[in-house]
């Protein structure tokens, strides 16, 4: 059951979540999102437990009644230069840093952060099942990194990307296997097929 954040409502609280950093291929999408303190949903929960058509649903939703929302995505070159999780880092810095309103407080899905970080945060491991702010930012990076793979399957279908979504399932190692990797395939993650 999703709850606010207990300074949800008398101060600025956002949640800040990312998808995409297990994927082979593209980039690692963060969204940060500021919901209303009065804000409820019965299907909006952590992205991973909905269906693609609920994430969809809760997205609009999302999207039509947050006070300030941003996703930002650090792309698979640059994945490749600073490692994963230095990219996922930066991809949420680079949501919060564009919100609309400047947040007190950040709740960070997961159990690190940025030291020193210019705002103060609070980690919380699977807290996009816990919180609607940090639920909200999971659906909108997930929903963003799936379209991503769509737009990318047009061009490269031969890893079947609009099924896989380009994680490390048996069809898309064997792609791999038969055509190569793409200029999209994170090369530091040294696929093992």
């Amino acid at each position: 059951m999703l709850e606010h954040h207990k300074e949800n409502g008398t101060i600025i609280v956002v949640g800040c979540d990312e998808a995409g950093a297990g994927c082979f291929a593209g980039a690692v999408f963060a969204s940060a999102v500021v919901l209303p303190s009065d804000y409820h949903s019965n299907i909006l929960d952590d992205s991973k437990k909905l269906t693609d058509k609920k994430r969809r649903l809760v997205y609009d939703d999302i999207i039509n009644n947050a006070i300030a929302y941003s996703i930002q995505s650090v792309s698979a070159e640059e994945i490749d230069e600073i490692n994963i999780l230095q990219a996922r880092f930066r991809a949420m810095d680079l949501a919060i840093k564009d919100l609309s309103v400047k947040p007190e407080l950040c709740l960070i899905d997961g159990d690190k952060f940025l030291k020193d970080y210019h705002t103060r945060f609070e980690c919380h491991i699977k807290g996009d099942g816990r919180f609607y702010n940090i639920a909200g930012a999971s659906v909108l990076a997930k929903v963003s990194k799936d379209d991503e793979m769509l737009r990318l399957h047009e061009e490269y279908s031969m890893y079947s990307w609009a099924s896989n979504k380009s994680y490390g399932t048996k069809q898309h190692k064997d792609a791999i296997r038969e055509h190569g990797l793409s200029p999209y395939h994170r090369k530091s993650f040294n696929i093992i097929l």
